[in-house]
């Protein structure tokens, strides 16, 4: 079995909304309510937040408490980079996504020389920039800090001049160079974006294999087609939003779309995906209890959870 650490990551700074800093401790109780010994089995690490910037004022509009996001991304990054040179195998449970970010720049640093893919389960692309984006949550950001990408062809907003040197900082951390290409992306369930994210998965031919494709084709196709994209990868990061589950299911997270997986396929394709031996490392993230009734999306969440951890433990 592989030497698996919970990381706990509670930060919601990036997110629209608030209360992603409360789903881990959601997914605690949905783990009770399911009478499941789940968080007995592994030692967590928690990474400290930086919740406290929600006090202080945004001075950010463009790339909302930018400053707070990168505090903790670096945070994120050297607990991923100390976790993976000890040959550590990370799940991450996370608020907001941007901190995905940091665990990337954490996979890329401890070694450099492998070639890293990314799978992203999600609604979202998360390919904006604060030049980009219409919102300036930075949860819609993370895969952008990691390839370098302004986009300033799809420009929209002039940031701060301070905006600016954060942004500078968060794609420099781990090392000036990108730490992922856009060859080595792969988008499942993504259906929510807008045209500058558009025209970026257009211009880098970003694979996207739509909720309709992967029951047309079934989920061991998917998912394999997904890790065949990665061929030329060493190592693959799966990181998995609660938003790319249908809203039928639950609105507990910030930006539910409609249309999504089902918490069958989300289980099934995560099972499926873990059993690649160069997965190093999978996450869940945006689970926001404030916006739900009975703890539905955690208790969801919770089982898909589970079950891909499973699915890690049974074949290695």
């Amino acid at each position: 079995m592989r030497d698996i650490k919970l990381v706990e990551v509670r930060s919601e700074l990036a997110a629209g909304t608030r209360g992603a800093s409360m789903g881990i401790d959601a997914l605690k109780v949905a783990s009770l309510d399911k009478k499941s010994d789940f968080f007995t089995k592994f030692d967590p690490v928690n990474v400290k937040d930086a919740n406290d910037y929600l006090w202080r004022g945004n001075e950010h509009p463009y790339a909302k408490y930018i400053d707070g996001v990168y505090e903790v991304i670096h945070h994120v990054y050297a607990t991923i980079r100390d976790l993976r040179e000890k040959r550590k195998f990370p799940i991450v449970l996370a608020g907001d996504h941007s901190t995905a970010a940091g665990t990337i720049m954490g996979i890329k640093a401890a070694h450099p020389d492998r070639r890293l893919g990314v799978i992203w389960i999600d609604a979202h692309a998360d390919l904006h920039s604060p030049y980009t984006s219409p919102s300036g949550n930075m949860h819609g950001m993370p895969l952008a800090m990691c390839l370098g990408i302004d986009n300033l062809e799809q420009k929209q907003n002039e940031p701060l001049p301070g905006t600016v040197a954060y942004w500078e900082k968060l794609k420099s951390l781990g090392g000036d160079q990108p730490k992922i290409s856009p060859e080595d992306i792969v988008f499942i369930g993504v259906r929510s974006t807008e045209e500058p994210e558009n025209y970026l998965i257009e211009r880098y031919g970003i694979t996207n294999i739509s909720v309709a494709e992967l029951r047309a084709s079934g989920i061991e196709l998917a998912a394999s087609k997904a890790l065949q994209i990665l061929k030329n990868c060493e190592q693959i990061y799966i990181s998995f939003d609660v938003d790319s589950l249908d809203t039928s299911i639950s609105k507990g997270t910030g930006t539910p779309v409609p249309d999504g997986l089902t918490v069958s396929e989300a289980v099934q394709l995560n099972e499926e995906l873990i059993k690649d031996k160069r997965v190093c490392a999978w996450e869940i993230v945006e689970v926001n209890p404030t916006l739900d009734t009975e703890n539905a999306m955690a208790e969801n969440a919770f089982e898909v959870l589970e079950s891909t951890t499973r699915s890690l433990v049974q074949n290695f």
